[in-house]
């Protein structure tokens, strides 16, 4: 049943996506401060700041958001068990960058490699639980770019699950501001989510001898009000980016910032954005109760 819903999803979208010519080129998109960002209600979507929202820039790891999502509902539909296993591929064991170290054949449940997947961004976890979901790297993508399509993400092309700078021959993902408020506001609407954004620190490997602390490369947990998600990202040319969710008061905003010039810099543009959001919509619900208790005019 899984590798027939697989087949069906990445033929809606294989046409698409491969038809994109590729460019092993890739230009440093960074600006000062940003080249792109956002900020909206991730109740209504309503835009409370925008700037340059709609520029194609690479979301390196903040990609691993479509990969939560198209794993959140595959749980969500029954086609996948937090608790079932996943045995680590040699594919899985030999990918660089942001990791926790799994070897070819180590077994880890679905929910310990989630984890790892968003508090330390682990490009080896991306791998291991796309390839245990939809059988290789490439079905997991066309099916990334699937779901992009259908809550209209319209500017973002997946290439890979991680988010890691393209290799030879490659090109990398490409999003946009718009399109990842977009994905973060579907992703907030599905329960569980934010247990694996908002975990600042949480141990892996705990069932031997050598456990691994990871630790959230999102720096504004605990130091923002309210902040609970939801994923960073850098690579050189990208820049530093950010996906950042907060609440006060049964409101909540979405910040997401792209291509910033360095990584205080996209933290304190998100905590801005975060508080300005929020003091919006605080204002905006204020103005409408008095409207709200004198009832509509006759």
């Amino acid at each position: 049943m899984k590798t027939k819903f697989v087949l069906i999803s990445m033929l809606a979208v294989i046409l698409i996506t491969r038809a994109v010519p590729a460019s092993a080129a890739v230009q440093v998109v960074s600006k000062s401060p940003y080249a792109g960002a956002i900020a909206i209600d991730a109740a209504t979507g309503r835009v409370l700041f925008e700037d340059n929202a709609d520029a194609r820039l690479y979301p390196a790891s903040v990609t691993k958001l479509m990969v939560l999502l198209v794993l959140l509902e595959a749980i969500e539909a029954g086609r996948m068990n937090p608790a079932e296993p996943v045995t680590v591929t040699a594919e899985a064991a030999k990918i660089g960058g942001s990791q926790v170290y799994l070897k070819e054949n180590e077994v880890f449940s679905v929910n310990d490699l989630m984890y790892a997947l968003m508090v330390e961004s682990a490009n080896d976890a991306a791998v291991a639980l796309a390839i245990h979901y939809a059988g290789s790297k490439a079905a997991f993508v066309d099916l990334m770019n699937a779901r992009a399509r259908e809550i209209g993400m319209k500017d973002t092309i997946f290439r890979s699950v991680h988010g890691l700078p393209p290799g030879k021959g490659q090109s990398p993902d490409v999003s946009t501001a718009r399109d990842i408020a977009r994905l973060s506001r579907e992703i907030l609407k599905k329960p569980g989510a934010l247990k694996y954004t908002s975990t600042r620190c949480r141990s892996f490997r705990t069932h031997t001898g050598h456990p691994f602390m990871m630790t959230n490369h999102n720096k504004l947990l605990g130091r923002v009000e309210g902040c609970d998600g939801l994923k960073t990202g850098y690579f050189r040319a990208a820049g530093y980016s950010i996906a950042a969710t907060a609440t006060k008061n049964n409101k909540r905003a979405i910040a997401v910032v792209l291509g910033a010039s360095h990584a205080k810099v996209r933290n304190a543009k998100a905590k801005e954005m975060l508080a300005n959001g929020l003091r919006d919509l605080a204002t905006s619900a204020a103005s409408a109760a008095p409207a709200a208790a004198h009832g509509s005019p006759r």
